[in-house]
């Protein structure tokens, strides 16, 4: 299991570094200079090469590169171009929002898709196995911002049950949080739990026709109890997998329903960062992202092996 995990390290470890790479070269290659943007268009050669030595703009690339990774190691994430603060404190604010979201919608995604998975492969072909792919398949076509403004829609303006927007930080009391926080989780999970529901379904359908659940069958358990017992459980590597990488999407892709919703998290930072030209902001917010989805992706490959053990004899 060590050799293992030293193997899966390294791999998170090159991963990181070529990432790193990657998006500084595709960040740094986009047209606009941070410096005359803020300055405008009408600026003195003299004070926008003034402003160029402040933000460090006038050093080579690879000596940027150097300073950004470097100070990234030490948690140093440097000073945003834009508001004069640094990038670490701005992360940090947007992630109390963010990650809470992520993680709400993860779990509700999770409690919709097993039960929903796993009814539809025990009734194979029949009518609640057609009735629960005929709502995944509604759930995978349509997007997950219709779902959010239906939401709106029914829940804030008709029932008003729920605000329409908007976040009252967590000083407000952990209730006031997650009842903010609700529908966009609904409206993210939703789409995610039809792709979950329908990845269990077929993995678990898989697994019945294996010859070690027909033996299990022959030494007398019901079918109930080997689908439970010996079913569920070797069902779960490729759903881990999905698991890994909805958390990684719903972390980095709710820019859409945080700008519905009003939500002060990561994506409405990324997406004011790139319309002010706010590199620093918007490298290091990236890179974050591509952090939380290389070692998520780690946690699934351990999460394998220990659900799997002949995972670990193979490597």
């Amino acid at each position: 299991m060590l050799r293992y995990s030293l193997k899966r390290l390294l791999s998170l470890l090159i991963s990181l570094a070529v990432a790193s790479v990657v998006i500084f070269l595709v960040i740094e290659v986009a047209p606009g200079d941070p410096a005359a943007i803020m300055l405008g268009i009408n600026a003195q050669p003299d004070t926008l090469a003034s402003l160029r030595a402040e933000l460090g703009l006038d050093v080579p690339k690879w000596e940027r590169y150097l300073n950004w990774v470097g100070g990234m190691v030490q948690g140093d994430f440097g000073t945003s171009y834009t508001y004069r603060t640094p990038v670490a404190d701005m992360i940090a604010a947007r992630m109390q929002v963010s990650l809470p979201l992520a993680l709400y919608a993860l779990t509700l995604s999770t409690l919709i898709a097993f039960p929903a998975g796993i009814y539809a492969a025990a009734r194979r072909g029949r009518g609640g196995d057609m009735a629960v792919m005929g709502a995944t398949q509604l759930g995978v076509a349509v997007p997950n911002f219709w779902f959010a403004m239906m939401l709106v829609l029914l829940f804030a303006i008709n029932l008003r049950w729920f605000g329409a927007g908007g976040f009252p930080g967590w000083d407000k009391g952990l209730w006031a949080g997650l009842h903010a926080l609700t529908l966009p989780a609904i409206a993210l999970a939703l789409p995610q739990a039809a792709i979950l529901a329908r990845v269990m379904r077929s993995a678990l359908i898989d697994i019945l026709g294996e010859d070690f659940m027909r033996t299990a069958r022959a030494k007398g358990l019901t079918r109930r109890q080997a689908l439970w017992r010996h079913g569920v459980r070797n069902a779960l590597i490729p759903v881990l997998t999905i698991i890994g990488l909805q958390f990684s999407f719903l972390l980095a892709g709710s820019i859409i329903i945080e700008q519905v919703f009003y939500l002060p998290g990561l994506g409405r930072l990324v997406f004011q960062a790139i319309s002010a030209r706010d590199l620093i902001v918007v490298e290091s917010v990236v890179m974050l992202l591509v952090f939380a989805v290389i070692t998520v992706n780690f946690l699934v490959d351990i999460a394998y092996a220990l659900v799997d053990p002949r995972l670990r004899s193979r490597t």
